[in-house]
């Protein structure tokens, strides 16, 4: 039902109340939706015209990438995600709608699908869950189905490979895809998958590239093969476009998962082809010169560069513009050589400018205020005199008198810090001694009486 990365069983955003799993991939399709080749709506946001009626017909997806339009004939609205019960050729099928409104109608305009066309199948009902749970049941069958008409197809003796096996919605039938390279006669292969299965049996042949497309996988880029998720127009890829991009040529490089050569190798093919237009074509040509011959070795389209080598020195490369292979291919047309392959550049002089603008910027100096600074200092020396050293040799300071040391002759107050001081308390305030009492000199006399 979903991608091929669907492994997480955590559900997904689409899931609808049919289908409440979803794909299970939790909402990160690696393709931007829960299905194959699916369809970004572009026109879902935006309103009808008052008055007009909805689009009709809506685009129902079946296993892989088949596809169908189904005309809506209930008459009530059909979203995207919707499981429906369609009609058939004999019976019913069960069908996820992958687009819806307007956009529908110009995929049938790139289809080439008629409005009106009576292929346009009606929609029978939404499915209900007893359609759902048979439809699950014939999904359960296929792989069995499949490897059981495989080894049919091998007892028979039919140069055919069957891929894949896709139960109607009914299990009333079965469509049996296959690959041969060959025609093959399958009728007696019908017979014995229709006795075995009992059901009716429709055999469709497909390509490589519409296999790989059914299965999907993984390509060498890490992403999901673009078969698989939105490339339906499969264009022939031949050797030459491989050739045009100077790419090697190297079968397990270039080809992809179904065997042939990526379709990828024309994506970028009509870029190479404007380039190339310009450049001259040198693979079977050689440039004359007075040196020797040369010969081409490869070629930087877009850069429009050119290599080439004498032919007595092919590990040389020499670079050369295609303006220059241009000059040497019309002066061999001539028949005159030039003297190497290299243009000779004469080197000259540069001529100064002048500027004609007052360049306020470079006038200034990184250091001119390291430079101001030393003028100041110088001035200032010339202002002062002689400097000290000059004035201490001298032995006279600026106004004529003697050099005279003013601590010469005062103490060294460190000098005698741990002698005791005798007079040290000399200098602090003496006490007031008048209110101190008095000796009686008389009680004494008469103590000694």
């Amino acid at each position: 039902m979903g991608c091929s990365g669907c492994t997480s069983g955590r559900g997904c955003s689409t899931a609808s109340p049919a289908l409440p799993g979803g794909c299970k991939n939790n909402g990160s399709c690696g393709t931007g939706g829960c299905n194959k080749l699916s369809v970004f709506d572009w026109l879902a946001n935006m309103e009808l015209p008052s008055g007009q009626e909805p689009f009709d017909i809506v685009e129902v997806r079946f296993k892989n990438s088949r596809k169908g339009f189904f005309r809506n004939t209930l008459g009530v609205p059909i979203n995207v995600g919707e499981v429906l019960a369609v009609e058939a050729m004999s019976g019913h099928d069960i069908g996820v709608v992958s687009l819806a409104g307007e956009l529908v109608r110009l995929q049938m305009k790139k289809r080439n699908v008629s409005f009106n066309s009576e292929e346009i199948k009606k929609i029978y009902r939404k499915a209900q869950t007893r359609d759902i749970e048979k439809w699950q049941e014939a999904q359960k069958l296929e792989h069995a189905t499949m490897y059981r008409a495989r080894t049919f197809a091998v007892k028979l003796n039919l140069q055919m490979k069957i891929s894949d096996v896709e139960y109607q919605g009914d299990r009333t039938k079965a469509i049996f895809y296959y690959t041969a390279e060959e025609r093959v006669d399958f009728r007696e292969l019908i017979k014995v998958l229709a006795d075995e299965f009992k059901v009716r049996v429709e055999m469709k042949q497909i390509g490589a590239r519409q296999e790989a497309g059914r299965l999907g996988s993984i390509g060498s880029c890490g992403r999901e093969l673009c078969c698989s998720t939105w490339l339906t127009d499969f264009r022939s890829v031949s050797t030459s476009a491989a050739r045009y991009q100077q790419l090697s040529i190297n079968q397990l490089k270039l080809a992809g998962q179904c065997g042939k050569l990526k379709c990828c190798l024309n994506y970028e093919l009509d870029s190479y082809m404007d380039a190339l237009k310009d450049i001259p074509d040198v693979a079977n040509v050689k440039l004359e010169t007075e040196k020797g011959r040369a010969f081409h070795q490869k070629t930087d389209i877009f850069r429009r560069r050119m290599f080439f080598s004498y032919t007595n020195e092919p590990d040389n490369f020499i670079q050369l513009s295609v303006e220059r292979v241009k000059v040497i291919l019309a002066m061999n047309a001539e028949g005159n050589k030039p003297e190497d392959l290299t243009e000779k550049v004469i080197h000259t002089k540069p001529i100064e400018k002048k500027h004609d603008y007052e360049n306020v910027v470079g006038q200034d100096s990184l250091t001119r205020f390291d430079k101001s600074k030393n003028k100041k200092r110088n001035n200032n020396k010339r202002r002062n005199g002689p400097s000290n050293e000059n004035r201490q040799a001298a032995g006279t300071t600026n106004a004529g008198k003697p050099n005279v040391n003013p601590n010469q002759n005062k103490p060294n107050p460190n000098a005698n810090q741990n002698k005791p001081n005798p007079n040290r308390n000399n200098n602090r305030p003496r006490p007031n001694n008048n209110n101190r009492p008095r000796p009686n000199n008389n009680t004494n006399e008469q103590k000694k009486d």
